[in-house]
């Protein structure tokens, strides 16, 4: 037995001990567009280039409207907003009617003499189509800019936010910009279970690797995916990505796969979004997409569940279980983890004193985890903003 904790406990030290230095290294190459050199105007052989947002919303009520009014505001002067009302049964294409109809937008045009805003109704959802994926589909072929922003429907933006990584975007040059948006925490459930997310998220993604052509590593975020118009016909469209439940880091991985040059950046609170309310919401956000991480596959999920208690579990319970010098290497994978924590408190609002709730959190997420794979099983598919899927189409349109 005590060989065993003395190896389980060297495995766990030099699993955590190698992410933080591997992050150490690589997090300080990635770019922060909130710095001083990239507040001013993009330059390119064409001028300000065009650009249109897109802005899918099913269902959105209590937040479409001060996303909207937040977009038309930005410092930019050549873009377009196009908003999809995704056959919302409530308010939210009033509100998005409204908006465009309000004389303020109405008189407001961009460079190329459009209006700002544009509202799209989808009453119906054809077969094999994902109702996000479908609005982002047909709001790009409406789309008239050179490049294309995808957000979400409750995503808060900065006047200068859109500008300042436009500039970024022309000056690398790259062809697919993903900005990380500051998430609103509200509850202690809320900054738990974000904290552990952002923990895990520099196991599965390498944000320091993305823009290194020789890596898988990749990045797509639903809040701020700017990607060039060529290269989105390119990759194929929002219609290679018409089953996608991940279709964010999907259509990254598209990007990067094409080999075509990816970038993700900090930017503070340029971008803010509050992703979940309490613990609650998150587990019901990721039980949604958990599954489908692990491309519906039930080894592959109860796997996982195994290696998330050994990763995130294992140093407490060696602490606590382990005597004399056999202690050791679990104190310094608890330690190790400990320092992420304090760095993460750098770029986030998270407090370092929730290391003291990863243990809860870890089952919180392994709890998520498995209950993805059981109701995806259980009901054949998953039910989505209101629209059920089959579980049988989602496999055959992942990518």
């Amino acid at each position: 037995m005590t060989y065993f904790h003395w190896i389980a406990g060297i495995i766990l030290a030099l699993a955590w001990i190698s992410r933080i230095v591997d992050a150490a290294i690589g997090m300080p190459s990635v770019a922060d567009v909130c710095r001083p050199e990239w507040d001013r105007n993009p330059v390119s052989t064409s001028g300000n280039p065009r650009v249109s947002v897109i802005v899918p919303a099913r269902n959105e009520e209590d937040s479409i409207e001060q996303t909207l009014k937040t977009l038309l505001a930005l410092d930019y002067d050549n873009y377009e907003v196009i908003a999809i009302d995704d056959r919302s049964t409530e308010r939210t294409g009033e509100i998005m009617d409204a908006i465009e109809k309000n004389p303020r937008f109405c008189q407001n045009r961009g460079k190329a003499g459009h209006p700002i805003l544009r509202v799209i109704h989808h009453r119906e959802l054809p077969a094999g189509w994902l109702g996000k994926t479908h609005a982002m589909w047909t709001a790009a072929n409406a789309a008239t800019g050179d490049w294309l922003l995808f957000t979400d429907a409750d995503v808060l933006f900065k006047p200068d936010s859109l500008r300042r990584a436009l500039t970024y975007a022309e000056a690398e040059p790259a062809d697919h910009v993903v900005l990380f948006p500051r998430l609103i925490m509200k509850t202690p459930g809320e900054y738990m279970m974000i904290a552990f997310f952002h923990t895990m998220f520099m196991f599965g993604h390498r944000p320091w690797k993305v823009a290194d052509p020789s890596t898988d590593d990749h990045m797509g975020v639903g809040a701020f995916n700017l990607v060039r118009r060529r290269i989105y016909d390119a990759i194929g469209s929002y219609a290679a990505l018409r089953m996608e439940v991940l279709d964010d880091m999907k259509l990254g991985k598209l990007v990067k796969d094409a080999g075509f040059r990816q970038r993700n950046v900090f930017g503070a609170d340029l971008i803010s979004i509050r992703w979940a309310r309490g613990a609650r919401g998150v587990v019901n956000n990721l039980t949604k997409n958990f599954f489908a991480i692990l491309s519906y596959q039930w080894w592959r999920t109860l796997l996982s569940a195994f290696a998330l208690a050994f990763l995130n579990l294992g140093p407490f319970l060696g602490v606590w279980l382990s005597h004399g010098w056999a202690r050791l290497p679990y104190a310094v994978a608890v330690g190790s983890m400990f320092l992420i924590y304090v760095g993460m408190s750098r770029r986030s609002s998270v407090p370092p004193y929730y290391f003291l709730l990863h243990p809860v959190s870890s089952a919180l997420f392994i709890y998520a985890l498995l209950r993805s794979m059981f109701l995806t099983l259980w009901n054949g598919g998953i039910v989505w903003r209101g629209t059920k899927y089959r579980l049988e189409e989602l496999r055959k349109g992942l990518v």
